[in-house]
């Protein structure tokens, strides 16, 4: 599993490789805090769309800015090795910036995922793979299927 588990930096070579051997390259990224099924379903579904399957996550840095206090509930070692061990997932990352924008612009990957949560304008890193000829996909999203929602309902009881 932690072969899959690479920097930025690493992710540049494979790329180039992947690149080369005319390979799609899928990139999604988000928090990935608490697995549930609304995100096994869109890996799943996000790894259809292509050859390989990046998943970028949020450093816990960024999660606690992105989320506040007490987030992420799960550190950023652990839940890589957890979606590593997804046989749909071929990479993972840990970014340390609020926006992939910056990692997305040097990996231009050849499809760019997101939630259904987001709209079009929304989604950092889209003019960027658009220009470079790639495509923006936005998956559907599972009502109630949320790290937030679950741990809402974790409070409550």
């Amino acid at each position: 599993m932690k072969q899959k588990i690479l920097s930025p930096g690493e992710l540049l070579g494979v790329r180039q490789g992947l690149r080369t051997a005319g390979k799609t390259l899928v990139f999604t990224n988000g928090v990935f805090d608490l697995l549930h099924v609304g995100h096994v379903r869109y890996l799943a579904e996000a790894r259809g769309l292509g050859d390989l399957l990046l998943v970028a996550i949020n450093s816990d840095r960024t999660v606690r800015q992105l989320k506040g206090e007490g987030r992420p509930i799960t550190n950023e070692s652990e839940r890589a090795e957890i979606l590593a061990a997804l046989r749909q997932v071929d990479y993972v990352t840990i970014f340390d910036d609020i926006s992939p924008r910056s990692l997305i612009t040097q990996l231009l990957p050849d499809v760019l995922v997101k939630g259904g949560d987001y709209n079009l304008d929304e989604i950092h890193g889209r003019e960027e793979v658009e220009s470079a000829g790639g495509r923006v996909v936005r998956l559907r999203f599972v009502e109630g299927a949320s790290t937030s929602a679950i741990i809402e309902r974790m409070k409550r009881k």
